[in-house]
């Protein structure tokens, strides 16, 4: 095969499939690389149990079957009191936006949940930054400016590219003033969904707003825990201060973020920690207090990092990610943490790695096209797609995260390219093709035709068929005060709406006699409802037909309508003529009692007109008015038609 004899030709094809590849290219990595990025994650990578280092004190139903949602604050003072109190726990973190006051219970009731946070050193609130602006600009500004004060850590950014703070967000959620003061540690719960399918596989690490960077609730926990208050920004990592942690992250919409690994949940359960009831530990902490037995010993917490999270029914917390459709907001940040701890987190490869991939199947696809016969190479592609896909299972094992999808399926538009590049230059099969489609005129003929291309022959078999036989009226008077360009118009409009009509109904046209148009039912389509389905397409076409009036008494054209005669029985089907000029066509008096049956719309004035013998087919779905006892030309015997109304419901 000589690749270059054309190089007009062979530059122009390469054109083209770089412009596919970069169409495919994009469809999948926006469209399908996710689900598939899902699907191994669910089934290869999160396999690892959560760290027995955090445990969830999750709000669920059982809590609140005593006591009715929203709980009053002192409960959540309770909660944190036992841990104060009772535990050595590490950090408690607290999973949830507060920016009110609580004004349908005593001010007491804030007042001890801020009281308890104020004598909590380890304790960290969650906020949110938010797109909207601060309704009251000032009193934004002032609580911007506490809030960094307050709550930021120390950052050096050690970043040589794409440094910039661009933030989206515009506001903070607000304390009140009391948990703003009580508080010592806070982190932000933002968490961005995917926008083209709202699953969260990415964690924000740090926010950017108001040129500063503010911790996640889960990095700021690992910092408590390890006690720093410092890290260090890079090109591609975040390194925290004391422990030397770094955490592979990229920058999306100004914030920094690392890509989720996710642990195996346990059994019939949403979550992938040890979790315990918030009502247990309420409970647990009033019998200590008097001096009792707690249903949850104290000493499970010991150097345990809490969170505190709801997920009871109607008030859940959840959103959906790679490993669950209702995966809780308190599980998500424990697993966030998770990575941090067991030092694992997922490495995507980069823009440039993933293109160099893709490169590199295109040029081995085209290559082994060009040196191998056809089956040795698509046995060889075939193999090179499932190695390539063992070889993505395996990277997903260990944390490296490589497209999937879109290099298979570039792959497959270079085999499409390559072989149909190669054929055509090759000439294979060219003119046996192009002689089959002369010899034929239906679509779904010339597709049968070219699957038995070298089995091409005179003969055929006998068939029950229903022929179909459609005539304007008075077309050939019409036509004589219209130009041929007018004639032409009008018919190529007509044939050009029943065709599909046609089609749709499993018929073939058969052949167009000047404005007639003869079509088969039962063959070559093999279809058992072939009688039901021409009347229907009938009915269809005069309906079409009748569209076609309005638009055309418009356009200021004639008005044309068309006699339909339908006949089912046994007649010869298959290839007539010569061996260098075939046509596929039927042949019996089943043909020839369509066409005379359709001619009777003109001496009754009807529209539709069908056999007995199709009637005998299709009475139990039309409504019909019998005309009996009719001289058919050719026929001795007179015989029964039927002019059909409609199809009944």
């Amino acid at each position: 095969m000589k690749i270059f004899k054309n190089k007009g030709f062979f530059f122009k094809s390469v054109l083209l499939h770089v412009f596919l590849v970069i169409i495919i290219a994009f469809v999948s990595v926006n469209f399908w690389e996710n689900p598939i990025y899902d699907t191994i994650i669910n089934s290869t990578n999160a396999t690892m149990q959560g760290s027995k280092d955090i445990s969830l004190i999750i709000i669920d139903n059982k809590s609140l079957e005593s006591y009715r949602w929203p709980w009053a604050r002192s409960l959540y003072g309770e909660i944190f009191e036992y841990f104060n109190k009772y535990t050595n726990a590490k950090v408690l973190v607290f999973d949830s936006i507060l920016n009110s006051l609580d004004k349908e219970r005593p001010a007491s009731s804030d007042q001890f949940f801020f009281d308890t946070v104020a004598k909590s050193d380890n304790f960290i609130g969650g906020y949110m930054a938010m797109g909207q602006a601060y309704k009251n600009p000032d009193e934004g500004s002032l609580y911007d400016e506490n809030f960094h004060k307050k709550f930021s850590i120390d950052i050096t950014d050690e970043r040589t590219r794409d440094n910039s703070r661009y933030s989206i967000y515009k506001s903070l959620t607000m304390f009140p003033k009391a948990y703003f003061d009580a508080q010592k540690y806070t982190g932000s719960v933002n968490l961005n969904l995917d926008p083209v399918d709202g699953v969260l596989r990415e964690s924000t690490d740090l926010i950017s707003y108001n040129d500063n960077f503010y911790p996640s609730i889960a990095l700021r926990a690992y910092m408590l825990a390890n006690n720093t208050n410092k890290i260090t920004i890079t090109n591609k990592y975040i390194v925290v201060d004391k422990t030397g942690l770094k955490i592979p992250v990229f920058k999306k919409n100004g914030d920094i973020k690392h890509n989720i690994k996710f642990c195996k949940q346990f059994p019939n359960s949403d979550v992938s920690h040890k979790s315990y009831s918030a009502i247990d530990i309420i409970n647990s902490d009033r019998l200590l207090k008097n001096g009792k037995k707690p249903l949850i010993n104290p000493a499970e917490f010991n150097n345990k990092i809490i969170l505190v999270g709801a997920n009871a029914l109607g008030v859940e917390d959840v959103l959906v990610t790679s490993v669950s459709l209702k995966h809780p907001g308190v599980d998500i940040q424990a697993t966030i943490l998770d990575n941090f701890l067991n030092n694992e987190f997922l490495v995507k490869f980069t823009l440039w790695q993933n293109i160099a991939v893709i490169a590199f199947l295109c040029i081995l696809t085209f290559a082994v096209i060009r040196f191998f016969a056809f089956i040795p190479s698509l046995i060889i592609l075939i193999g090179i797609a499932v190695l390539y896909l063992i070889l993505c299972i395996f990277c997903f094992k260990n944390n490296i995260i490589p497209y999937v999808i879109t290099p298979i399926a570039v792959q497959l538009s270079t085999m499409i390219f390559g072989y149909s590049y190669r054929f055509i230059l090759e000439g294979r099969n060219k003119e046996k093709i192009k002689n089959a489609m002369g010899k034929y005129l239906s679509q779904d003929i010339m597709k049968n035709v070219v699957q038995n291309i070298d089995d091409i022959k005179l003969g055929g078999k006998k068939a029950t068929v229903t022929v179909l036989f459609a005539d304007i009226r008075g077309f050939t008077s019409m036509s004589e005060k219209m130009t041929a360009e007018e004639v032409s118009v009008i018919l190529n409009e007509y044939f050009s709406e029943i065709e599909p009509i046609i089609t749709k109904y499993n018929g073939v046209i058969n052949k167009f006699i000047g404005d007639a148009v003869m079509a088969i039912f039962g063959e070559p389509i093999q279809d058992i409802n072939h009688p039901q389905n021409a009347v229907k397409c009938a009915c269809a076409m005069l309906k079409k037909v009748d569209q076609l009036q309005d638009k055309w008494l418009f356009e200021g054209k004639p008005k044309i309508e068309i006699g339909v005669g339908i006949n089912t029985g046994e007649a010869f089907v298959g290839n007539i003529g010569s061996e260098k000029r075939l046509e596929y066509t039927v042949i019996g008096d089943t043909v020839n009692l369509a066409s005379r049956i359709e001619s009777y719309n003109k001496v009754y004035k009807t529209n539709l007109l069908i056999s007995s013998s199709t009637y005998t087919y299709v009475s139990d779905i039309v409504d019909v008015i019998k005309i009996a006892d009719v001289t058919i030309r050719g026929k001795a015997k007179k015989m029964d038609i039927y002019e059909v109304l409609r199809i009944s419901d």
